[in-house]
């Protein structure tokens, strides 16, 4: 914890960002937030968890046609 200018700061520190207005205004806008340090949160939480999501579809059976017809658990459960 420090003290700046009156205010106390917990956690994260402020940057000073040069940031291209027009990709701001693009992204806030597909982002749906209103101020650019919501645009920026979101644009870097979304970058960070992509990866995760993009695994997560890829991983879904049904997406690509696929079907769990061929997993053995499942079709010991399915009626006959």
């Amino acid at each position: 914890m420090y003290i700046r200018l009156g205010r106390i700061y917990i956690g994260g520190m402020r940057t000073m960002l040069d940031v291209d207005d027009d990709l701001l205004a693009a992204a806030a806008a597909e982002l749906g937030t209103k101020t650019k340090r919501d645009t920026v949160n979101a644009a870097l939480r979304l970058v960070a968890e992509r990866r995760n999501l993009l695994n997560e579809i890829l991983q879904d059976p049904l997406l690509l046609g696929g079907s769990d017809l061929d997993d053995e658990d499942v079709m010991k459960g399915a009626r006959r």
